[in-house]
């Protein structure tokens, strides 16, 4: 079969960037000619407070892609429709995660369906919805999304909180669920002793991992509090807070220094983490901290499971459905930062980290790629 694969692909950078990677390869590895068209400009600057969208370190994992799609230029949405058009595709898969890019996305899907009409070849339009209903909701984003839903053949969707979210925007959509594959383009693991000492922690230390872009819907101030709540107990607990923020940065290292903590139990490492640092991260940490207030699924918890690292979460979205509460990590009973404590303390009082490891290794085979790819030549294949 033929596939396309439109999304945002290295030198841009970020998760979704080793997502469409991965997915290729995996098409790749069961047979498939595969094609990736991406974004010659993803945001605008005036809508992107990071310092680049670039990849500062290597690709992960290499793969071709075209960049063609201009977010803010209808003229490269036709280009991009028109592009996958001549390779006459059996499917066109679209990474949608932001209603920013729904206008684009359907003029390009609706482009590259009419002229394949015109060649007799019935093209299936798939969408993987991240999100069906943003994190941050901004005005716009029901008129933007239901545009270039109406366009859509079919949905993949990995979790039942978008799952939810799909019908209540869609009620007669089409779709499937097929769970989130484990992030495994990040480059081996390395030991926890070499990752400490390029960190500057001690082995003695028991570490946290707060990982990804830092947004008020990720919840780190309730677990900056949670920390310190926890840190009059353990006082060698340290929360690292790998990420860039978009906003609020100050803050966060104001309420950790009020409550005496900031450089002691909480260290900001707050830069965007290259694609060849990653493991680094993972690897000097006993346990990932999702503190979030909402989510649908999390790229974070794929990469720790690929580093067999446990996850503890709060009990909202899609969270408990891939952190299985007691086996692959542990779950707060809600979002605040006394429940979030009340689980920290457990996981180390407890001595958790070795069975939660093991536990994921029975977790991991749910969450192939060559599942997923399996998943969607069957969707592809559907009349």
């Amino acid at each position: 079969m033929r596939f396309v694969i439109v999304g945002t692909a290295y030198p841009l950078r970020g998760g979704i960037a080793q997502y469409v990677a991965l997915l290729h390869r995996a098409l790749v590895a069961r047979g498939h000619e595969v094609k990736i068209i991406t974004f010659s400009r993803q945001y605008p600057k005036i809508l992107f407070p990071g310092k680049t969208q670039d990849e500062q370190g290597g690709p992960g994992i290499a793969v071709e892609a075209e960049q063609i799609i201009d977010s803010i230029n209808p003229l490269s949405w036709r280009r991009a429709g028109q592009r996958i058009a001549e390779f006459e595709p059996d499917a066109v898969i679209f990474k949608f995660w932001l209603p920013f890019f729904a206008p684009a996305y359907g003029v390009i899907a609706r482009t590259a369906k009419k002229i394949l009409r015109k060649k007799n070849k019935q093209t299936k339009i798939i969408f993987i919805a991240d999100n069906a209903i943003p994190h941050e909701k901004r005005p716009g984003d029901r008129a933007f999304t239901n545009f270039a839903f109406k366009v859509v053949d079919h949905f993949i969707v990995q979790s039942s909180a978008v799952e939810r979210d799909l019908k209540s925007l869609k009620p007669d959509a089409a779709f499937t669920r097929l769970e989130h594959p484990v992030f495994e383009s990040f480059g081996a693991p390395i030991s926890q002793q070499e990752a400490r000492k390029k960190l500057g922690l001690e082995e003695k230390d028991e570490v946290l991992l707060y990982f990804g872009f830092i947004r008020k819907y990720k919840g780190i101030d309730i677990a900056i509090k949670a920390v310190a709540q926890v840190a009059t107990m353990r006082p060698n607990l340290v929360l690292l807070v790998a990420g860039e923020s978009y906003s609020g940065e100050e803050d966060y290292k104001a309420l950790a220094n009020e409550l005496g903590v900031l450089g002691t139990h909480v260290r900001f490492f707050d830069q965007y983490i290259s694609n060849d640092d990653v493991p680094i991260y993972f690897c000097a940490a006993n346990a990932a901290l999702l503190p979030y207030r909402n989510a649908t699924q999390s790229g974070v918890v794929q990469i720790a499971y690929f580093y067999n690292l446990p996850v503890i979460a709060t009990n909202v979205g899609g969270l408990p459905e891939i952190v299985i509460n007691h086996k692959s990590g542990l779950i707060a009973s809600e979002a605040t930062s006394e429940a979030v404590a009340m689980t920290i303390q457990q996981f180390f009082e407890a001595s958790l980290e070795a069975t939660l490891r093991e536990g994921i290794n029975t977790e991991k085979p749910k969450y192939l790629w060559s599942t997923f790819a399996e998943g969607i030549e069957r969707i592809s294949r559907l009349s």
